[in-house]
Order: structure tokens, then C-alpha cells, then sequence
């Protein structure tokens, strides 16, 4: 039996020996805030408690499950290698709490909780805030999170990282439901003051170009559809994100080829033409797991998401 299997063991001991009436959905909380966020006191701006109620309410956790549950590591903390199931049980846990809750009915008033969403920066900065503020408007007890989406895997969602994400790349799995949301198309940006758009496909091949590229080494979609058909251009310069190419492309005679919709965004003041050469549409998509399918307040996230898209991007 490994030294882990040992401590697991005892660990599960330990528990069965355990007072459940100590816990509670705010003991529960408190710890998925602070795995999440890696960090005592982001968790108690997160929760909007204090510093000491976090540690206190870490004191009490540690007694009753006889482990410590973070320890430093740099800056920051890290879990322990018997708390990680207990974070993926809590975030259970609340979750049936939460059905509990709305039992009697769904009433975004009384709701009091953390919405994770995951996103990159086109997404975020499109919808996010203006979704908020809808939300906000009828659940002012409502928070959100938000983190980036990267390649969207299926464990995202199954493990309950987040409750939503929003990409053009959805997962494809059984369990991982989908719905579009919008439809963009990608255009040719540029510093007008030190070139001209590209008038014919020759131009743009002839071109330098800046582009994104996200970690671990993920392209975007337009890059790797225009290298599976044979399109060779000279990338100059990779970022890792959206925010970062307007910097890259005022004074210098680049171009980028990204979503139009930035454009009223983080490219905003930039000049934009189409590209010189057939490219497909880039849609974008939100997606959950099938446990929310019918989940009330999931329901209501996700409605108040669609009307957001709509009035953001008309059809």
C-alpha cells in the first residue's frame, strides 16, 4: 500500500468519524473559493468576508477532516492531494444544496452564488459585461468569475471548473450540450496610417502578419484552416490574445486576420477590409454540461446569454 493509499485510508476514517452537522454550504463555499483562487485573500474578496473569517473558516475545516488542505507554495498556496476530492465533492454538494434551495421555485432575487464562466478575451469583453449587469439587475446577490477558456475540454465542465463556456470551439462528448449564439466573420486589420489593405490574395501572401497564439501553443481556428489548404504566410510577431495585437500593429506595417467584431472592440480605431481570399464564417457557441440541462438557474443563465448575444450581434 502506497504512502497516499495510507493517508487516504486514514483520511476516510476520519471522516466517518466526522460531525456532519459542523458543515455547511458556507464552510463548503469558502472552500472551493479558496482552491480556485489559490489564494486566502482573493477568496475573501470573492466571498466578501474578511481575511481572518477565511483562515478561520480553514481552522475549522482542517479539524474536521484531519488535513491540513493547503499548504504555501511560491506567493501563493496549493492543495493537498487529499483535499482535490474533497474540492470536487463540495462543488457537488453545493450544487444540491442549491437544487434544494429552489425546490419551492426559482427566484433570482434570492439567489446568493458564484457563476463561473469560461471565456477568451473576444467573448468576455463582447458579452460578459452586459450579461452582468442583466443579471445583476435581477439577482444582486449574483457574482461572477470569469477564466479563460483555452481549448475547451470536456473536463472543464465535468468537473465542475466552470458552469459555462463560451468558444467557437465546443467539445464534442455525450454529456457536453451546445447552442450557438452568434456568427462572426474574419477581416483583414491594419494601421491605415502605414499601409494600404490588401487589394488581392497576392498582397496578402505577400504581407507580414501578426497573430494569436494561446498557450499550450493553441492557434486560432483561421490560422490552422489557412494551413490545412496549403496557405503559407510569414508570421512576424504571436501574442497571446486578442488585447495584444493592436499594440503589434499601430506604427508597423502588419496585418491581422481575426473576428470583424473586434473591431468595436480592442481594435477599435484600426482600419479593416475582407480577406482577400475565401475564408469561412466563425461561429461561437455557449456550452454546458447535461447536469445543468434542466437546472432552473442554469436555464436563467443561459436565456439571459442568449438575449445579451442577440442585442450584441443581430442577426
Amino acid at each position: 500500500m502506497t504512502p497516499l493509499a495510507i493517508k487516504r485510508a486514514i483520511l476516510i476514517r476520519r471522516m466517518s468519524e466526522i460531525d456532519h452537522s459542523d458543515l455547511d454550504g458556507h464552510l463548503l463555499r469558502l472552500l472551493v473559493a479558496v482552491h480556485e483562487e489559490g489564494s486566502i485573500t482573493r477568496a475573501a474578496q470573492r466571498l466578501g468576508v474578511t481575511q481572518s473569517a477565511v483562515s478561520h473558516g480553514l481552522d475549522r475545516l482542517r479539524a474536521i477532516v484531519g488535513d491540513p488542505l493547503f499548504v504555501k507554495s511560491g506567493r501563493g498556496i496549493i492543495a493537498t492531494a487529499l483535499a482535490e476530492p474533497l474540492v470536487q465533492r463540495a462543488r457537488t454538494l453545493l450544487e444540491d444544496l442549491r437544487s434544494f434551495s429552489l425546490a419551492a421555485g426559482f427566484d433570482p432575487a434570492r439567489l446568493n452564488t458564484c457563476i463561473t464562466v469560461a471565456a477568451n478575451d473576444l467573448q468576455r469583453d463582447l458579452l460578459l459585461p452586459r450579461w452582468l449587469r442583466r443579471l445583476r439587475a435581477e439577482a444582486p446577490g449574483l457574482t461572477l468569475r470569469v477564466i479563460p477558456s483555452g481549448a475547451a475540454e470536456p473536463a472543464l465542465l465535468r468537473e465542475q471548473a466552470c458552469d459555462l463556456v463560451i468558444t467557437p470551439r465546443p467539445p464534442e462528448a455525450t454529456d457536453i450540450f451546445q447552442k450557438r449564439l452568434f456568427e462572426d466573420r474574419y477581416r483583414v486589420f491594419y494601421d491605415a496610417g502605414q499601409r494600404s489593405a490588401p487589394a488581392a490574395e497576392a498582397a496578402y501572401l505577400a504581407a507580414e502578419h501578426v497573430s494569436v497564439l494561446y498557450e499550450p501553443r493553441r492557434r486560432l481556428d483561421i490560422d490552422d484552416w489557412l494551413a490545412e489548404r496549403g496557405v503559407q504566410r510569414r508570421i512576424v510577431a504571436t501574442v497571446p490574445g486578442f488585447a495584444g495585437l493592436a499594440a503589434m500593429l499601430r506604427g508597423g506595417p502588419w496585418l491581422a486576420t481575426v473576428p470583424g467584431l473586434l473591431g468595436g472592440g480592442v481594435l477599435r480605431g484600426l482600419a479593416s477590409a475582407e480577406v482577400p481570399l475565401a475564408t469561412p464564417p466563425m461561429p461561437m457557441y455557449m456550452v454546458w454540461h447535461r447536469r445543468h440541462q434542466a437546472d432552473p438557474v442554469h436555464l436563467w443563465l443561459r436565456e439571459a446569454l442568449e438575449a445579451v448575444a442577440a442585442e450584441t450581434v443581430p442577426g
